[in-house]
């Protein structure tokens, strides 16, 4: 598999978010407001690409080599947990609006199920490092972009007039499904 295929799998055809389903509750909770939604991405995008290298580079030289393999899921969780820490004290500090903009979702990304389906997918795969890199990259990518779309796409149908059992997360569900179908149909295209 090539890196274009790679690239174009991961963001489009193979959407971590919008084909695979993984990483909802993020999703759904910070794309009510631009803002909040790419701030959000960066972070994913900063802790998905970090994780899916430093587990891969765990996994290669130190789980497999001493037969520890089934160790992995706690040693990933440890990686992911680690870089959202780091994530959240960094945003505490130097961007405050951000990091309060973000509230429960940002330390929701340890537990993003998104984050830790990459990391596994690049084992499981079998990718070398720089296919490991370049997947991780493409899944973050895709992610954002899902994000920020669904965000775009959010803060018009507050100015619509929607019906009242429509309103709110059931637009946004609606929403959700119709890009997801979207970007589903990729998946014909490789």
């Amino acid at each position: 598999m090539g890196y274009m295929e790679i690239i174009i799998g991961g963001i489009f055809v193979n959407n971590i978010l919008l084909a695979q389903f993984l990483g909802n509750c993020p999703f759904l909770g910070t794309s009510k407001k631009m803002e909040t939604a790419v701030g959000m991405a960066m972070a994913v995008v900063f802790v998905l690409v970090l994780a899916g290298v430093i587990t891969w580079l765990i996994y290669a030289f130190f789980l497999v080599p001493y037969k520890l393999v089934y160790m992995r899921t706690i040693a990933f969780i440890l990686v992911i947990a680690s870089l959202v820490q780091f994530v959240e004290m960094f945003l505490k500090k130097s961007i405050p609006a951000l990091y309060a903009g973000l509230g429960i979702f940002l330390p929701l990304i340890t537990t993003n199920c998104a984050v830790f389906g990459a990391c596994i997918l690049n084992v499981d795969k079998e990718l070398n490092f720089m296919k490991t890199l370049v997947q991780s990259t493409a899944y973050a990518v895709g992610f954002g972009l899902a994000l920020i779309l669904f965000a775009g796409v959010r803060e018009r149908i507050i100015l619509a007039r929607v019906p009242k059992p429509l309103q709110d997360t059931s637009i946004g569900l609606v929403v959700a499904g119709i890009l997801s179908l979207t970007f589903y149909a990729f998946k014909g295209m490789i």
